[in-house]
């Protein structure tokens, strides 16, 4: 078989942009960042290696191992992050007072309702800024949604035990 016959297999080069790939990276409120970031890998030692070698090969090309290692890196770490931060949001309706529950509650629906203006607005704005915009609201929502869902069932939560908790003290008879 001739060598010029073999069909070519094309190569894919990883370039900036294909760190965007999923959703962005979930924002830590200051409040519980203490709890959701403490032992994950945040990645800087291996960001700082892709820095480093852009800086030295000036291209992407050339990088590609960096890139490839920063974006499994990333996406592991934000996976953790994003079920770090519902178990907290879980944690917090239960352990908080139903008040400051359902107020924090109230604050997330309002952070939803002002993301979902912001994505409407995004929507006119073309091009790649546009898209950055649309991907990194569109990433907020999601997560900001999630949270707010996880907050509820530990709200609803605690209200069962409460329920529950009464119920179980009650003796029906006696032996």
């Amino acid at each position: 078989m001739d060598v010029d016959s073999q069909p070519m297999m094309e190569e894919t080069i990883l370039v900036g942009d294909d760190l965007m790939m999923g959703p962005p990276s979930p924002i830590i409120p200051p409040e519980i960042a203490s709890h959701v970031l403490k032992g994950v890998d945040l990645c800087d030692g291996v960001l700082r290696n892709l820095f480093l070698c852009l800086q030295i090969n000036d291209i992407e090309p050339f990088c590609q191992d960096e890139i490839s290692l920063y974006r499994q890196c990333a996406e592991n770490r934000d996976k953790e992050l994003r079920l770090r931060l519902q178990d907290s949001e879980h944690k917090l309706g239960l352990s908080m007072p139903l008040d400051e529950a359902r107020g924090r509650a109230t604050q997330l629906q309002s952070e939803i309702t002002s993301l979902e203006r912001r994505l409407i607005l995004a929507s006119g704005m073309g091009g790649m800024e546009g898209f950055r915009q649309r991907w990194s609201l569109h990433g907020c929502l999601e997560d900001t949604k999630k949270r707010l869902e996880s907050l509820t069932q530990g709200i609803e939560g605690k209200k069962k035990e409460a329920v529950g908790g009464g119920s179980t003290k009650k003796k029906w008879f006696f032996w």
